[in-house]
């Protein structure tokens, strides 16, 4: 009977053992798998993100060079302004870690956006003066002024933020991910917990 019970009790300590084995080998592996799913979900998102914009100006240019006494060259020019704009953040240059032990997923760094203006200039009534030629120099100051122009006309505008809010839109995937499997999404050491507090974030 004592053989009996120390048998049952042997056998009954292995199962246990086992079962516990199988279990934190378990519990290893769906973390690994989360783990993989969130990186993979990086790497998905890590795209250019880009939002355009379209501006238009008018520009009237005016130069004037002294020759002699009170004698002054005049030069001057209108121009037209059509410009496409681009604010961009490459998600690519994410940089993130996976805390897979504490199931955690910290945002370290997020791209700054990139601002990238094509402007495309058109010349209307452009006048010389007598030893005042248009030059290189002119064409020059005029591209520098039409371009701080715009850059103007950028911030009046919801570019910026449209493009932020692009931004936003691909971040909240993580938050989707990461709360979905019970982790918990971090940036700048603070707890993202509620779609609304990614979205008021300072990014």
């Amino acid at each position: 009977m004592r053989k009996i019970i120390i048998g049952i009790v042997i056998a009954f300590v292995v199962s246990f053992i086992l079962k516990k084995c199988t279990e934190g080998s378990a519990d290893k592996t769906v973390i690994r798998e989360h783990s993989a799913l969130i990186e993979k979900q990086i790497n998905n998102v890590g795209k250019l993100v880009v939002t355009e914009g379209y501006f238009s100006d008018a520009y009237s240019y005016k130069s004037s060079k002294a020759l002699f006494a009170n004698l002054t060259s005049d030069k001057q020019a209108l121009v037209i302004v059509n410009a496409e704009v681009t604010v961009s953040y490459d998600l690519s240059k994410i940089e993130y870690q996976i805390d897979s032990i504490n199931k955690v997923l910290k945002i370290v760094k997020i791209p700054q956006e990139e601002l990238k203006i094509y402007p495309d200039l058109e010349y209307y009534d452009v006048e010389s003066g007598y030893l005042n030629a248009f030059n290189q120099d002119d064409y020059n100051k005029i591209k520098e002024t039409v371009t701080i122009r715009i850059r103007k006309k950028i911030e009046a505008s919801n570019l910026r933020l449209n493009a932020k809010n692009r931004l936003i839109s691909e971040l909240s995937k993580f938050y989707i991910l990461t709360n979905s499997l019970g982790w918990t999404l971090q940036y700048n050491d603070s707890t993202i917990d509620t779609q609304d507090k990614l979205e008021r974030f300072k990014l």
